[in-house]
C-alpha cells in the first residue's frame, strides 16, 4: 500500500506527479487572482488555502487530483462565498515539481542528445502551461552517462554535463519571456 503524505491525494502536473506539497503555492495563486481583480488586501486566502487543505487532507477520496481538477474546486468555493472576480481570475499554479532526468535520457537513448534536449524542452513547456513554475531538476550526472553509453565517468560525459546545465541554465533565463515565467534549479 502506498502512504500518502498527510492523507493527500498526489497532484497531476502535465505529465508529472506530486506526492509531497505544502499548500502555500495554493494561497500564492489565490492572492494573485485576488490582486489581479483589484482585491489588493484579500484577508481571506489564509482560511480558503486551510479549507482546501483540510478538503485535501479529510474529504477527497481520490489518489490523484489533477490541478486543474483543483482549482475548479476552488473557483467554485470562491463563487460560493461571494468572490466570482476573483474565482474569475484565478489560474492553476503548481507546486514545486521535481523531475528526474534519467528518464529522459532513457527515452532517448545513447547518443542522441538531440532528441534528449528536445523532448526536455516540451516537457518544460507542458510544465508551464500545466501551472508548474518552480521545477527541480535531479539526475543530471546519470543522464549524461546514459546518453553518452558510459558506465564510469569520463571526460564526454562531463562535457554532456555542462551542456545540459548550460541548456537548463538558457531555459530559465528565456522563461522570462513568457506570462509565466519558470524558476529552474538543478540538485
Amino acid at each position: 500500500m502506498i502512504s500518502f503524505i498527510n492523507q493527500r491525494p498526489a497532484i497531476q502536473i502535465g505529465p508529472y506527479q506530486v506526492l509531497d506539497y505544502d499548500t502555500d503555492w495554493l494561497e500564492d495563486a489565490i492572492l494573485r487572482a485576488a490582486k489581479e481583480a483589484d482585491h489588493e488586501n484579500f484577508s481571506m486566502a489564509p482560511e480558503i488555502r486551510q479549507g482546501v487543505e483540510m478538503y485535501l487532507e479529510s474529504k477527497c477520496s481520490l489518489r490523484l487530483l489533477h490541478l486543474e481538477d483543483l482549482f475548479e474546486r476552488v473557483r467554485k468555493m470562491l463563487v460560493k462565498i461571494g468572490c466570482a472576480p476573483i474565482a474569475d481570475k484565478l489560474q492553476p499554479l503548481a507546486p514545486p515539481v521535481t523531475v528526474s532526468l534519467v528518464h529522459t535520457a532513457n527515452a532517448a537513448g545513447n547518443g542522441f542528445e538531440l532528441a534528449f534536449f528536445e523532448t526536455l524542452r516540451n516537457e518544460l513547456s507542458e510544465l508551464r502551461e500545466a501551472g508548474a513554475e518552480k521545477v527541480h531538476f535531479t539526475g543530471l550526472r546519470e543522464s549524461a552517462q546514459i546518453l553518452r553509453g558510459k558506465s564510469k565517468w569520463n571526460k564526454h560525459c562531463d562535457a554532456l554535463l555542462e551542456e545540459i546545465r548550460v541548456f537548463l541554465a538558457a531555459c530559465d533565463r528565456e522563461s522570462e519571456e513568457f506570462s509565466r515565467a519558470l524558476s529552474l534549479s538543478i540538485e
